[in-house]
């Protein structure tokens, strides 16, 4: 579990997006050392999505959790292959952000943490993928939903902070390893898709 939650933070830290957008924008802008503290953004916004998700799931019959498994597998899926689709397109290099990410202001933390909150991307991943495995994991245990959750945030923290203090530094990165972490990425996305498939599947 903990390993399984190791590569999913790390997966989603890694795969361009909104959040990371905001990372190396801030970077960029004001140096590596003024944005790292924007890496344990989702610390401090991820909470209320997950309480909301867990008590959505909680009212559930057992038959629809095992169908937001499918979905949320399906949906690892198809982030992983519509990565290595546009990584396969001649000339291809991942993009830092997605279409349409708010700018962050100069100030605060607290508008980083409201932008994730409001990110719909957070929400999808807590109601399709991230949800169904902490209610699984808080089924069996306190202790084993802790260590869900501390084995997801480290590497998102930690990758988020690499990101942060790289990008800073050298102002961009450089498309080959642009591409080989998004290929990285895509890969892992498959294979945790597979297994959330398969959990779903044997229910």
């Amino acid at each position: 579990m903990f390993l399984e939650a190791a590569l999913l933070g790390a997966s989603a830290a890694a795969s361009p997006g909104p959040f990371q957008a905001l990372l190396l924008q801030r970077a960029a802008r004001v140096g590596p050392w003024r944005a790292l503290h924007l890496a344990a953004v989702p610390l401090v916004s991820d909470p209320p999505v997950i309480a909301a998700c867990l008590l959505m799931l909680a009212g559930m019959p057992a038959g629809l959790v095992r169908l937001l498994q499918l979905l949320g597998g399906g949906l690892l899926c198809w982030m992983g292959a519509s990565a290595l689709r546009e990584l396969g397109r001649p000339g291809a290099a991942p993009p830092p952000a997605g279409p349409g990410t708010p700018a962050v202001p100069e100030r605060g933390f607290g508008q980083a943490v409201l932008v994730n909150l409001l990110n719909p991307n957070v929400w999808i991943f807590w109601s399709l993928v991230g949800g169904p495995l902490l209610a699984a994991a808080l089924r069996r245990s306190p202790g084993a939903a802790g260590l869900f959750l501390l084995g997801f945030y480290l590497p998102l923290v930690g990758v988020g902070a690499a990101l942060v203090a790289l990008f800073g530094a050298v102002g961009r990165l450089g498309p080959r390893a642009a591409r080989t972490l998004a290929g990285a990425s895509a890969l892992a996305f498959l294979g945790l898709g597979l297994a959330q498939l398969w959990r779903g599947a044997a229910g």
